[in-house]
């Protein structure tokens, strides 16, 4: 028989305890890393924020209203610029463009860049790196192959395939189309296809349809997996050209458009780039008010197109049982002019047709609630921080929305209700306009001009008069020109020397 002494069964006991210890640790990970929220981003191109049936627009979109009634409606939510490529880098990564280098278009005629460094891992790859399995469909625009150089299963997307450093897409096609249009022409149907277009097929035959059945794949294989899931849908739509397959595109009569007081307007006291010809559709001269009327009635049924296809992933989820404890954000990357200010697409200006984008974001465990505060595109990689539990990797120029989502708008009490926008360039053309905005007034500053601008969104909501010039304005200039230095300095934004030099009769 062996004899054990004292000394051996301590050992013994303190082995037991820390190999229990250890295995109670690893099934505390294990636990964890199962408790790691999933996460769905819904995303969309050239989005408006006023189109809506939960916004009493005029689309029904009975999906999407859903997801506000389950959801944090951020009503006054703002994009970091006015374009596709810079406003995306801020959301994923968090950061302005001055401090990741992406602050124009990528892969487009006269833009300078080709992609997002990838020092900017984003929060695509600091999702990867806690464990996530990171799956991407749709519209990337920060360089080719992004997702997959970051360690996301890029399923589907234009960008998927191109080869990095490419030649840039130079709008020939889109010139000569123009150039028709003005000597009198149409297309097919009596339409202006670079405007509206009546799509050959039916939904099932669109970009749209492909994306939606790649992002069910994704569900599907997200509900079979044991790792936590972190996934992307990225619409094309509503982009312009507005062009959907019936029965979106007669859905609406573009004879009942009610159309805004700025629509189609003269540009009095306006900078001069706001008259300028950036890609080749924005001369409208062309257009009359049908088209007008019939690009915005394409638009709305590419709205209710993008309601369906969001109805279409919220029952792949519920059907996949996902959806219960399934985290999501719908958001726009920014908005989109549809005649306002006699403007089409987008541009260097800061109009709020344009610097405002939708935004909802679900989270199982919180009220719904609508906020009034103002969010920015920078607050989405934050917020995402804290619900996945991701590592820093650089500033964080936004901050997490969680609080606002747990506590409304009492949450900012006591602070400036502010939200700052940049124009840094578009396609390869430097403007380096900023702009900041409060409920009721915006300041923008334009330093390629010899113009800037100031609106009272309060008795202006339009922004059709310019009161730069206006001496009753003196106070609300001086106070928005302090939040605009206090701003550039907090994001170290380099503008902000020759910003206090323009400025100095006001600090």
């Amino acid at each position: 028989m062996k004899v054990f002494n004292f000394k051996s069964l301590m050992i013994i006991g303190y082995c037991a305890l820390f190999a229990s210890t250890v295995y109670a640790n690893d099934a505390g990970k294990e636990h964890t890393q199962k408790k790691k929220p999933n996460v769905l981003i819904l995303m969309f191109d050239d989005m408006r924020f006023d189109t809506f049936s939960y916004r009493n627009g005029p689309v029904s979109t009975p999906n999407i209203d859903a997801l506000a009634h389950e959801g944090t409606r951020f009503d006054q939510a703002m994009t970091s610029t006015g374009l596709c490529s810079p406003s995306r880098a801020a959301m994923f990564t968090g950061r302005w463009g001055h401090k990741t280098g992406l602050d124009d278009n990528v892969g487009l005629y006269h833009s300078r860049l080709s992609e997002l460094s990838l020092s900017e891992g984003s929060v695509i790859k600091r999702a990867t790196s806690v464990g996530y399995d990171v799956s991407y469909v749709g519209k990337w625009h920060l360089g080719a192959q992004g997702p997959t150089l970051r360690g996301a299963n890029f399923m589907w997307g234009h960008d998927k395939d191109e080869e990095r450093n490419g030649r840039p897409f130079t709008p020939y096609g889109t010139k000569k189309n123009v150039e028709r249009m003005n000597a009198g022409e149409r297309d097919e149907n009596g339409e202006k296809h670079d405007y509206y277009k009546t799509l050959p097929g039916t939904y099932a035959d669109t970009v749209t349809a492909k994306e939606v059945n790649e992002g069910k794949l994704m569900l599907r294989n997200a509900a079979k997996s044991n790792k936590p899931f972190f996934g992307i849908v990225s619409f094309e739509q509503p982009h312009p050209p507005y062009r959907v397959p019936e029965p979106y595109a007669s859905m609406y009569d573009y004879k009942d458009i009610k159309l805004p007081p700025n629509f189609g307007i003269e540009r009095k006291n306006k900078p001069m780039a706001q008259d300028d010809i950036w890609w080749p559709w924005h001369d409208v001269s062309h257009m009359t008010e049908t088209d007008w009327r019939k690009a915005h009635s394409f638009y709305y049924g590419a709205i209710a197109m993008i309601d369906h296809a969001v109805g279409e992933l919220i029952n792949t989820a519920k059907e996949e049982g996902l959806y219960d404890d399934l985290h999501i954000i719908l958001v726009g990357d920014q908005g989109s002019m549809l005649g306002e200010h006699n403007l089409y697409d987008k541009g260097p200006y800061a109009y709020d047709e344009l610097m405002r984008m939708p935004l909802i974001i679900r989270a199982p465990n919180i009220e719904p609630k609508i906020i009034n505060r103002q969010v920015s595109m920078l607050d989405i990689a934050p917020t995402l921080r804290q619900w996945m539990s991701l590592p820093l990797d650089g500033d964080e120029d936004g901050r997490s929305l969680v609080p606002l989502m747990e506590q409304g708008d009492s949450a900012d009490s006591g602070k400036d209700d502010v939200a700052l926008y940049a124009y840094e360039w578009y396609n390869g053309g430097w403007f380096g306009i900023r702009a900041i905005r409060t409920p009721e007034m915006k300041f923008v500053w334009n330093p390629g001009d010899s113009r800037d601008e100031l609106y009272d969104l309060k008795n202006d909501p339009y922004e059709i008069t310019n009161q730069i010039d206006n001496p009753k304005y003196k106070k609300q200039l001086t106070d928005l020109v302090n939040k605009m230095a206090g701003e550039l300095k907090r994001i170290e934004d380099p503008s902000l020397t020759k910003f206090n030099h323009h400025m100095k009769a006001f600090l």
